[in-house]
């Protein structure tokens, strides 16, 4: 937890240096949120503390939550992460598909963003099962207005078939 608010600070931080350069201005920062960090107690107030002690708009600060930890109290998550997304905050959800790729949470938390894990994206040319996966997950998003991100795209041909199928968003 400490080296989490730590990161946290750091990153913050930065958001702030960033946003007196008219060309970084503009720039995000994405922060990976452990469980402990987020299911306990205090993390929205030492947030909001950051944010205020940095100056950083928070409207560039997402949070990235594994799969995993969604599993614990779901509903005490979904109020945390309102709470958060009220202060300007984004969430991601990052690894989709490894971890207990339930539908419901999806339907009941305020996510504004998928990652579809890098394994998916490595097989998906070769193996005919992630590519509908793949091709699943990005209907998905955007039936549900959610963000898309590929992750571990290496290849002009992995970004090249992504983009056929409607992703626009890479790592």
């Amino acid at each position: 937890v400490a080296i989490g608010d730590w990161v946290l600070d750091q990153a913050c931080a930065q958001l702030a240096a960033w946003s007196v350069h008219p060309a970084a201005a503009r720039l995000t920062i994405a922060v990976n949120v452990s469980a402990g960090q987020l299911h306990g107690s205090g993390f929205v107030e030492r947030v909001r503390g950051i944010l205020e002690r940095s100056g950083a708009d928070p409207r560039r600060l997402k949070f990235e939550l594994t799969e995993s930890m969604l599993v614990q109290d779901a509903e005490d998550m979904a109020g945390r992460i309102r709470t958060l997304r009220e202060v300007g905050i984004g969430f991601a959800l990052d690894d989709f598909g490894t971890g207990y790729s339930s539908l419901n949470y999806l339907r009941r938390l305020p996510l504004d963003q998928l990652k579809i894990d890098q394994s998916f994206v490595r097989d998906m040319l070769a193996n005919p099962g992630a590519a509908g996966i793949v091709q699943a997950i990005v209907h998905l998003a955007a039936s549900l207005g959610l963000d898309l991100v590929a992750e571990g795209v290496e290849t002009a041909e992995q970004w090249q078939h992504l983009r056929q199928i409607g992703c626009e968003r890479f790592q």
